[in-house]
């Protein structure tokens, strides 16, 4: 793999740290939102990552072209 791909990658994927930042703090919105209920821990997890990397996918394949 050259360093122009590794370094596409890393752009489009982000930094690994960088994305879970964004997944905590978007499940911590989705908790707020539904009243701070306890027991949707996951539900609010997966959530957020699944809006996170659809958000980088779609910015991704703009950034393409």
């Amino acid at each position: 793999m050259t360093n122009a791909t590794k370094k596409l990658q890393t752009t489009v994927a982000g930094d690994p740290q960088e994305v879970e930042h964004q997944i905590r703090q978007r499940a911590y919105e989705l908790y707020e939102e539904g009243g701070r209920q306890d027991g949707h821990e996951l539900d609010n997890w997966l959530r957020a990552k699944e809006e996170i990397t659809e958000k980088k996918a779609r910015a991704a394949s703009v950034s393409r072209f």
